[in-house]
């Protein structure tokens, strides 16, 4: 038995030398050292033996077990550093390489327009207000010559949530809480953001859209003051050619009214199918700001004036970007937005 207990540890000693990777090595440990395996076969065989052969034999058993484990044990650690060296030099990084290219998200074409046009005015004094989108009826309509049951009110089919609040119908509710909070000091501000109103959707209509509204409220303030900011803003959207001209309307909270129209930005003047052969194209709405306005914001009518005026980015994302359909901006497809790739640093 001491002689097949040699040569079995022979046997095993040489395996394990030849075994070249932690598979192979796995593979030898579990068919000699298992519970199946021929050393463990010999151990449950000490019975068999004369009582007084068995403690020699048993030793000899135990110390050819531990010096093939041990021997085992080193030949694994050997493998395992070698397979880490070669998943190394297959996963090694040249960094003299060039990087590959991040993609980089994009500016929605509208939030690009709305920042551009924050930017402008900025930079001309203005700063950006902001109000609640759940509105009270009172500031949505009444502070701004629009009591109830005024007809103009028709003009603004709203999403009602009791009978005095509503989802606000245009931002000017946030030129009337401004107004109320300054008490008769200067105003000079816009107003961005998001407005509701009940419409059928379709190519150039939405249930909820956005707009930009402009006030600028001090003494001696004048209709030209507001062609001549409306004239700079023209020129910055659609470029240093571009002329502008007032046509008479009517909005309740406004007067005198007017809609502001540009000289077309793709014909010229000429007449095309973007300006619909007219030579112009409608952009805004404004006006000097209605006395009675001024009353119910506190200011006296008699020494300060100011003017206002409304804006729908995605009207001016349409025509810049040549967008034919307004709900491209609302249905998240990244096929539209990645068109608009921003360019600048």
């Amino acid at each position: 038995m001491e002689q097949q207990l040699n040569e079995l540890k022979e046997t095993v000693l040489l395996k394990i030398d030849e075994a070249t990777s932690v598979k192979e090595l796995n593979d030898v440990r579990i068919a000699y050292l298992g519970k199946k395996g021929p050393i463990t076969d010999l151990l449950k065989g000490m019975g068999k033996l004369p009582a007084d052969e068995r403690p020699k034999m048993g030793a000899l058993v135990n110390v050819s077990r531990e010096t093939v484990t041990e021997v085992l044990e080193r030949r694994m650690a050997i493998l395992e550093q070698q397979a880490i060296n070669e998943q190394l030099d297959k996963e090694k990084i040249d960094v003299t390489l060039p990087g590959r290219p991040a993609l980089q998200g994009n500016h929605h074409p509208l939030t690009r327009v709305v920042e551009e046009i924050e930017d402008f005015f900025i930079s001309m004094g203005y700063e950006v207000a902001e109000g609640p989108e759940v509105e009270k009826d009172y500031y949505n309509f009444e502070a701004l010559n629009l009591p109830k049951g005024h007809p103009a009110r028709d003009m603004q089919d709203s999403f009602y949530i009791s009978e005095e609040v509503l989802l606000r119908t245009h931002t000017s509710p946030v030129q009337a809480r401004t107004m109320e909070a300054k008490q008769g000091a200067p105003v000079k501000i816009i107003c961005p953001g998001k407005v509701y109103r009940r419409d059928n959707d379709d190519a150039t209509h939405s249930h909820q859209f956005t707009q930009i509204e402009g006030l600028v409220i001090g003494e001696d303030i004048r209709m030209s003051d507001l062609k001549g900011t409306l004239s700079l803003f023209a020129k910055k959207m659609f470029g240093s050619e571009r002329e502008i001209r007032l046509r008479p309307s009517f909005f309740p909270f406004t007067e005198p009214s007017v809609e502001m129209d540009i000289s077309c930005f793709k014909c010229g003047g000429d007449g095309c199918n973007v300006c619909k052969k007219t030579g112009w194209i409608e952009i805004l709405g404004a006006g000097m700001v209605h006395p009675n306005v001024l009353s119910m914001a506190g200011y006296d009518p008699s020494v300060v004036s100011g003017f206002a005026f409304g804006m729908g980015p995605e009207r001016i994302a349409m025509l810049k970007y040549g967008v034919e359909d307004i709900r491209h901006f609302y249905t998240n497809d990244i096929r539209f937005v990645s068109q608009f790739h921003r360019t600048e640093a």
